[in-house]
């Protein structure tokens, strides 16, 4: 039961669960919203002796979980997997940024010598954290393939491989990753899989139910979708949640505030609904690029050019995303008087707001933008 929606022999659908899961009315006050819980401490038990004070079980410190955070942990569990599939119970844990749930996952399940395979395309702090950061830090290694080739990701593990990790769809390039396959060859190996499925949201794919361990989100992006509060999360079987929160959470301190996990479970109400106009807005602007003989390439999974759209097809549903990437043909000073000559499209980084936004990121050979493999590219 949901805020009093019942659920009978399946679960409420999916804008059912994001308006109701997570809220209720107010006791103290008889409002029908959660209201923002401005506090950093909770009233301890006459005998606080017993306490565990790096606990979550009872509220006693906000580090330790406020009461906004676990309310948007309410929501997000409820879309990500209503449906119960993960084996002990789906657990969340709120954090600070997607950065830092990224890192959570990293810091909390792996240890000097241990092997990470990513996709070779991911989120720019990824690539540093696990190329740089790690490395330097840890002596943590990892192999970076094209988690497209499931045969690539196989022929990368070796036996202290203790994660793989791919991002799908891929930011920048919207690569599609097969969940279900790349699954098995992780717990093949006796690895987690955890996915960073930020552009993806639940709307459109949920990797638990495809076999992932875990699941990331930058609650930052389409989750909140108004670009006015930074949060990430992850998601997964509980027993692996928990350690996320004992470890990178209270004694990390990578809490999310209570006015930012407010604020994101607020957005989260009309995540499906504004998914949909996603797609569709950026289905329209894919097609109409790609038709124009100025534009070199265009990257959208919605496109029979895309080399994982019948992938896509398969496993993301009801589109595409609304993120895509393109360049006109010519060289990096074009790319940045198009983006310059832009009026209702803003030039900043981030995704998933109500505005529309566009970075160019660089630029390779032959005056290419940089960062897009072959496949993308189409001359005019």
């Amino acid at each position: 039961m949901i805020s009093g929606v019942t659920s009978g022999d399946r679960p409420p659908f999916l804008a059912t669960r994001a308006v109701h899961a997570g809220n209720d009315v107010d006791p103290g006050t008889g409002a029908i919203r959660r209201p923002i819980v401005a506090a950093n401490s909770y009233a301890l038990p006459e005998d606080p002796s017993e306490l565990d004070w790096s606990g979550t079980a009872t509220r006693l410190y906000t580090r330790n979980g406020g009461a906004n955070q676990g309310w948007l942990e309410d929501k997000l569990v409820a879309l990500e997997d209503p449906s119960g599939v993960s084996p002990g119970g789906c657990a969340a844990v709120a954090l600070a940024s997607g950065v830092a749930a990224l890192h959570a996952v990293f810091f909390t399940f792996l240890r000097s010598g241990d092997h990470v395979v990513s996709s070779d395309v991911t989120y720019v702090a990824t690539h540093r954290l696990l190329t740089e950061l790690l490395p330097a830090r840890w002596g943590i290694t990892a192999t970076l393939v094209d988690s497209s080739d499931p045969d690539a990701v196989r022929a990368a593990i070796r036996p202290e491989t203790r994660l793989v990790h791919v991002e799908t769809p891929a930011n920048p390039t919207t690569r599609i990753t097969d969940v279900d396959a790349v699954a098995a060859v992780a717990h093949e190996a006796g690895a987690l899989l955890s996915v960073d499925a930020t552009f993806a949201t639940p709307v459109l794919q949920r990797p638990l139910e495809r076999g992932a361990d875990l699941v990331v989100h930058s609650l930052t992006k389409y989750v909140n979708g108004h670009g006015d509060a930074m949060g990430g999360a992850v998601l997964g079987r509980r027993e692996l949640v928990e350690r996320i929160r004992a470890d990178a959470m209270v004694d990390a301190g990578g809490v999310i505030s209570p006015f930012n996990a407010w604020l994101i479970a607020r957005g989260a109400v009309t995540l499906p609904m504004r998914m949909r106009a996603h797609c569709a807005g950026a289905q329209q602007v894919a097609e109409y690029l790609e038709s124009r003989p100025e534009v070199a390439y265009v990257a959208y999974p919605g496109l029979a050019s895309h080399p994982q759209h019948a992938l896509a097809t398969r496993t993301l549903d009801g589109g595409y995303g609304g993120m895509l990437a393109f360049a006109l043909d010519g060289p990096p000073e074009l790319q940045n008087r198009f983006v310059a000559a832009l009026r209702v499209i803003t030039s900043a980084v981030s995704l998933g707001h109500d505005e529309s936004l566009i970075v160019h990121v660089g630029a390779g050979g032959e005056g290419r933008a940089a960062h897009f493999p072959p496949e993308f590219r189409r001359l005019g």
